[in-house]
C-alpha cells in the first residue's frame, strides 16, 4: 500500500464511520455508500483514488475496517460508526474474556462508569490481548482492560461479532471489569 493510500485509508475512515457529510457522501440506512460516488466524492475534496487503490485499502487494511459488497459497488466501515445507520447483527455468545485498549487517563472514570460507546454505537472489545494493545498503542499510556464477557452474557447482556471480528456491546458495567493486563 502506498503512503498516499494509507493517508486515504485514514480518512476513509473517518467519512464511512462518522462525517460523511464532510465530502458530500451519503451512506444508506446500513452504512453503505456507492464506491463511484465515493471516489467522486474524494477527487472533488482534493484525494485522488482509482478503485484498485480503494481495492488495496480494503484488503490490507490490518484492522479490517472496510467492506466491499459482493458485487464490488458498494462499500461500509465494519463497526465504530457515530452516525446513525442500522448494521444488522445478530446477538452471539462471547468468549469467556474480551479485551478493550484505552488509555490510563481514562481509568478513573472506567473504574467508577464502566465503558460507554460514548458517540459511537457500540464498545468495542476484541477476543485476543494482541488486538487490544494494538489498538490501545494510539494513546500515550495505553492500558488493557480484561472483560468477563461470558458473566455479562449470562446477566443479559447482548453481544455481537463485527464483520471485521471485533466484539460489540452497548456497555460495559464496572463490575464487569477483570483488571488490567500487563504485557
Amino acid at each position: 500500500m502506498t503512503k498516499n493510500e494509507q493517508k486515504i485509508g485514514r480518512f476513509l475512515s473517518l467519512v464511512l464511520r462518522h462525517d460523511p457529510a464532510s465530502i458530500g457522501l451519503k451512506l444508506d440506512n446500513q452504512g453503505w455508500a456507492d464506491v463511484n460516488e465515493l471516489l467522486a466524492c474524494l477527487k472533488q475534496n482534493g484525494k485522488k483514488l482509482s478503485l484498485a487503490g480503494l481495492k488495496t485499502i480494503v484488503e490490507t487494511n490490518n484492522k479490517k475496517l472496510f467492506s466491499l459488497s459482493e458485487d464490488g459497488t458498494r462499500i461500509r466501515a465494519a463497526q465504530g460508526h457515530s452516525v446513525d445507520i442500522e448494521i444488522k447483527l445478530t446477538p452471539q455468545s462471547p468468549p469467556k474474556f474480551l479485551y478493550h485498549g484505552t488509555s490510563a487517563r481514562f481509568m478513573d472514570m472506567i473504574e467508577s462508569k464502566g465503558l460507554s460507546r460514548m458517540s459511537r454505537q457500540h464498545v468495542q472489545l476484541c477476543s485476543d490481548v494482541r488486538n487490544a494493545h494494538e489498538f490501545s498503542q494510539r494513546h500515550r499510556k495505553p492500558i488493557i482492560l480484561e472483560i468477563a464477557a461470558s458473566l455479562m452474557e449470562s446477566h443479559k447482556f447482548q453481544f455481537y461479532l463485527s464483520e471485521n471480528g471485533d466484539w460489540l456491546t452497548e456497555a460495559v458495567p464496572p463490575d464487569y471489569l477483570n483488571g488490567q493486563i500487563t504485557l
